[in-house]
């Protein structure tokens, strides 16, 4: 029997058996007939290899530095820049230095634990559950810590944690410390103003640029020039303290009010807080008293009433009042701290402080005249000035005659203290109502629009009882009657209403003086909350024996440096129509 050939059988399985490999192989032998498979294949790898380059590119692209939440923390460091604040004389009040905060990327940290462990050894005050709970989140940004010291950047960035990146931001610093902290405020740590100065500038267009997008830098914003004079706001601080601690007093405040300008030169309330770490800003015995605080102003308030009744033409200076006895009211009946027993003139009336003739002057002019009054005299509304920290005056809800009477004296009405120190400037600066600022302007911008108020004639007449009250024995103000000033001045002592009540041992004191009172640049005023009789004060503390003292240490220290210096002669003539009128104490 014939067979087939072994050789074709045999050499078949080997073709057949041939896999990747040895396709792999035969695709690579150097023959002519394989080079378009390798190109083919060569491209097909290089396509593979980018397309996975390109993924990568993309994912980078999207939760990197580069992701919409990174840049957004980014620009807004641009946008929270603020200007600087100064003071009339360009000294620094606040400004902007630059720090660097750390930000995280959660996505992109593989290791959150460890991450947390190496973070909090370098920075011991974080929070480690609070990091944990941050980096475990699926966000592209996070922050970490902010405004870090430039050593702290160093220990992290050798951490080399990938995901953990640094942003350079602005923070707010006050040079000055305590220094006009209640007037500039204080920005939060994203540099946003929280009050006073601060945040008025927000409220002028800062915050709504910020928020439009606008990369602005410091250097691209104008100073805010204050009217503040560091040296005298430094000054007034000093001598309120040492008054504060000296009476044993609870809180104390004070301002200096330019009468031609309107503009306030310094303004103090005790206790204060550091702007740089405003922890306890927000504590109620840390208020701005002199803006936020309302309160019977006492007998300072007699010089409205005063003022009124001359400017009235009802009364003149040598009009008369009769303080014999005490003023009844229904049940009520109004005597005088240090009675007289006689019939007053207008001068003594002012000079003796009398509440009955004070009472008796608002009766003649009546309730709704004395309502117009004050509310031209800016009372009885709410005064707003650039610090959006301003405080509604207290009205009572009826007014009738009793009111009226009281409120002739001090009593009944509350009033932020800067309304009554605005008030007083009217009444010895010619009689122009000029609004106050906290900004630095001339005389001439103050007065486009400002109102005369009262006649020049009732001007010079209250220039000249203030004087009066300062220089006569029978005065108040002789406390604060520094040699060579001219000053004059009235006090106010009001008794704090304490649960509804008065309160017979609490009293809130006042003192405002203006100066040189012949012709006025400056007002003064001082107010004591509880101070304390003490050694020398015969058991007494009221006004007279601690907020006249005080202003009269502020005046002596501070005038020279208002250019106000002293005169070692006093002027010819300083009320010519007082003394063509024969007025009481005119030839004293």
């Amino acid at each position: 029997m014939s067979q087939e050939p072994q050789t074709e059988w045999q050499g078949q399985p080997t073709y057949q058996k041939r896999g990747v490999l040895g396709h792999a192989r035969e695709l690579f032998r150097l023959r002519h007939d394989k080079s378009t498979s390798r190109v083919g294949l060569a491209a097909v790898c290089f396509v593979g290899l980018f397309s996975l380059i390109g993924g990568r590119l993309v994912h980078l692209a999207v939760t990197s530095e580069n992701t919409s939440e990174v840049r957004r923390a980014a620009s807004s460091e641009i946008s929270a820049a603020r200007p600087d604040i100064v003071d009339r004389n360009g000294e620094i009040l606040a400004t902007d230095v630059k720090m660097v905060s750390v930000f995280a990327e959660p996505r992109n940290i593989v290791d959150k634990d460890e991450a947390v462990e190496l973070l909090t050894a370098v920075l011991p005050d974080l929070d480690a559950t609070d990091l944990r709970n941050k980096l475990g989140t699926k966000k592209g940004f996070v922050w970490v810590k902010r405004e870090i010291t430039p050593r702290q950047q160093a220990e992290v960035h050798r951490l080399g944690i990938p995901g953990i990146g640094f942003l350079p931001e602005n923070k707010r610093v006050y040079p000055n410390a305590e220094a006009a902290a209640h007037v500039l405020g204080f920005a939060n740590v994203d540099n946003v103003g929280i009050a006073g100065i601060e945040k008025y500038i927000d409220s002028m267009g800062l915050q709504d640029l910020n928020g439009a997008g606008f990369n602005i830098s410091a250097a691209d914003l104008k100073p805010i020039q204050l009217s503040l004079d560091l040296r005298v706001q430094h000054a007034l601080r000093d001598e309120l303290a040492k008054g504060m601690a000296k009476f044993k007093a609870k809180a104390t405040a004070g301002a200096i009010l330019d009468v031609n300008t309107g503009e306030i030169i310094a303004l103090v309330s005790l206790p204060d807080y550091d702007p740089n770490n405003p922890v306890d800003a927000l504590d109620k015995d840390r208020i701005n008293r002199i803006n936020v605080g309302v309160f019977e102003m006492g007998s300072t308030f007699k010089a409205l009433t005063v003022a009124m009744a001359l400017d009235s033409g009802k009364y003149n200076i040598n009009s008369t009042f009769d303080a014999r006895s005490g003023l009844r009211y229904g049940r009520f009946t109004i005597g005088d701290y240090h009675p007289t027993r006689r019939v007053l003139t207008t001068p003594e009336v002012f000079v003796h402080s009398s509440n009955i003739g004070t009472a008796r002057m608002a009766l003649g002019i009546g309730v709704e005249g004395h309502k117009a009054f004050l509310r031209k005299m800016g009372q009885l509304t709410r005064l707003e000035t650039e610090l959006p920290e301003n405080a509604l005056p207290i009205i009572p809800p009826r007014w009738g005659e009793l009111n009226t009477m009281t409120i002739a004296f001090g009593h009944g009405l509350a009033v932020a203290p800067l309304q009554a120190l605005s008030a007083v400037g009217a009444l010895v600066n010619g009689g122009i109502m000029i609004k106050p600022t906290f900004l630095k302007r001339t005389q001439e911008e103050a007065r486009q629009n400002a109102l005369q108020v009262l006649k020049p004639e009732t001007s010079e007449a209250m220039r000249y009882v203030m004087r009066l009250n300062a220089s006569t024995p029978e005065g108040s103000a002789g406390n604060a009657s520094i040699a060579g000033f001219f000053v004059g001045g009235k006090t106010g002592t009001a008794e704090k209403v304490i649960n509804g009540r008065y309160a017979k041992n609490k009293n809130f004191t006042t003192f405002t003086a203006v100066v040189p009172s012949d012709k006025p640049k400056y007002v003064f005023l001082t107010i004591m909350d509880e101070p304390q009789a003490i050694e020398g004060t015969y058991g007494f503390s009221t006004a007279g024996w601690n907020a006249a003292p005080v202003t009269g240490n502020i005046i002596e220290r501070i005038a020279p440096l208002l250019g106000v210096p002293p005169r070692f002669e006093p002027p010819v003539q300083p009320f010519p129509l007082m003394s063509r009128l024969g007025a009481w104490g005119s030839n004293r």
